[in-house]
């Protein structure tokens, strides 16, 4: 038996001799998170987790409807494009910030003003740097003047471009002369401490929509807990009420237990190795196309998402969430799993003695050791480094990576724009720096004409797919587990909406 299910299986007898779960009298929810979280902004984190507080702490002008797909109302009333370019939006009035002040059109030209300033160093310039300027038309009332035309601007405008109140800032990087961060959101920040607990209080005065409305809860607290075996000891005893991001086989142990319960489903996040095959990879063997290629057919991606991912998990072959617009795997190249045809392309560049490649990794370790044996038995030696997220980011943007073992969710945007991009359109974790894809996936960018802006996506992920750029594997759902009594619902956006959780 091992480590892991001696563990699981000695918590059915920790279950049995304990309480019940139980109504918790104070209205809270207490949360663990594998990870530490880097900075409590959304604007200077990456990690899911921020992208969770983001949402609970922060209003987006609109938002959108995971239903219909249609955009609605939010901090907005009204909105319409006057041109290609220009953006007009009429403003919700009556919204309060957490710290008392009233939201005006001020803020939102500062928010957005300082987001796509390239000198204040947002994390993922590409959720703002489509923008121009921002200029105010009235007390409730703002035009949005993009760089040229930008389809996905709704995209990133109900999603990651959260507002802020005017001159919250003090300078770059986001730094504050606040104590905590402000928004308008129904939770607000009570308390935070970095690698430490996060405190959410219910915002009393939060101005509620039919979009989204008021927090049930009256508190979320949040702990990092590094250690999923630490996090069910902590669930099965009562002293956490929800986590997630289990492993198949913890989760499925977990479901048939008493007081639990476990969810599970597809999401946006897709994992890919990211192959650095620019002129300065630390790796030379990674700008030859066979080993590429060989790195592809050595994985057996379906085995991987059949027995260790689980249900909700699909292969994929292109860089991409097959329901974002423009994601598409059509005349993209396949690669079957074949070691033999892996050790061969190996032999033929010269590898066929081995080949030593480091991977980099920050979560899933048990998918890393797959992909490693995987690698081990066509005759490549992997070095793992496994480390936390905001240190392999900035590896990967120092380009000291050879092989990232990426698992990336888009920020939730139905839009190819937050994915492939991402790493091959030249921004910042670009490994490959390829003129023509970067040139192809700008055009597709700024391109209104959806065939056109189709035609160009599927003509850039044949070539990441053709040239082995990437080796492709699955979507990744996840699984959570919560106390029985408590009525949480997971989505495919990976949105923790802490605001619709109550207590049965």
């Amino acid at each position: 038996m091992t480590f892991r299910n001696s563990l699981v299986g000695a918590g059915l007898g920790l279950v049995a001799a304990l309480p019940a779960f139980a109504q918790q009298s104070d209205n809270a929810v207490r949360f663990a998170y594998g990870q530490a979280l880097e900075s409590p902004n959304p604007y200077f984190t990456t990690l899911r987790l921020g992208v969770i507080l983001g949402r609970n702490v922060w209003d987006t002008l609109i938002v959108r409807d995971l239903d219909s797909g249609t955009f609605q109302p939010l901090l907005a009333t009204e909105w319409e494009w006057v041109d290609d370019t220009t953006l007009d939006v009429t403003l919700r009035q009556g919204v309060t910030f957490h710290d008392g002040t009233t939201f005006e059109a001020d803020d939102v030209v500062y928010t957005l003003s300082y987001a796509a300033d390239p000198a204040n160093k947002i994390v993922s310039q590409q959720v703002a740097n489509w923008i121009e300027s921002v200029e105010k038309t009235g007390d409730y009332a703002v035009r949005i003047h993009t760089k040229t035309p930008t389809p996905s601007a709704m995209e990133f405008l109900s999603t990651q471009l959260a507002i802020f109140p005017s001159d919250y800032y003090s300078g770059p990087a986001g730094a504050t002369e606040a104590a905590l961060p402000v928004g308008t959101g129904p939770f607000r920040y009570s308390a935070y401490s970095a690698g430490g607990e996060i405190v959410l209080e219910k915002f009393a005065d939060y101005s509620a929509t039919e979009a989204k409305p008021a927090a049930s809860l009256d508190r979320v607290s949040i702990r990092t807990i590094p250690d999923q075996q630490t996090q069910i000891a902590e669930l099965l005893s009562g002293g956490l009420d929800l986590t997630m991001g289990l492993p198949k086989d913890q989760a499925e142990q977990l479901a048939a237990m008493p007081g639990v319960a476990v969810q599970s489903g597809e999401t946006m996040r897709i994992v890919f190795l990211q192959i650095n095959a620019s002129d300065d990879t630390p790796n030379p063997a990674l700008k030859d196309l066979r080993v590429r290629r060989a790195l592809n057919h050595a994985i057996d991606k379906a085995a991987i998402s059949e027995n260790l991912v689980g249900e909700g998990s699909n292969t994929i072959d292109t860089v991409c969430f097959i329901d974002q617009f423009g994601c598409t795997e059509e005349g993209a190249t396949a690669y079957a799993f074949d070691p033999d045809k892996a050790r061969a392309l190996l032999a033929e560049a010269g590898y066929g003695d081995g080949l030593t490649i480091q991977l980099y990794a920050y979560r899933e370790r048990h998918i890393s050791e797959a992909i490693i044996n995987y690698l081990k038995d066509v005759g490549v030696t992997v070095e793992l480094n496994f480390m936390q997220p905001a240190a392999m980011r900035d590896a990967m943007r120092a380009r000291t990576v050879e092989l990232a073992q990426n698992a990336w969710g888009s920020y939730s945007v139905y839009d190819l724009s937050a994915s492939t991009p991402v790493y091959f359109g030249g921004q910042p974790d670009d490994n490959v720096l390829d003129p023509e894809l970067i040139s192809t996936l700008d055009q597709a960018g700024k391109t209104m004409d959806v065939d056109t802006r189709l035609d160009l996506y599927k003509t850039a992920l044949s070539r990441i797919a053709d040239e082995a750029l990437a080796v492709p594997m699955f979507t990744l759902p996840v699984y959570y587990a919560g106390a029985e009594n408590l009525d949480f619902q997971s989505y495919p956006d990976e949105i923790l909406r802490f605001w619709e959780y109550a207590w049965k």
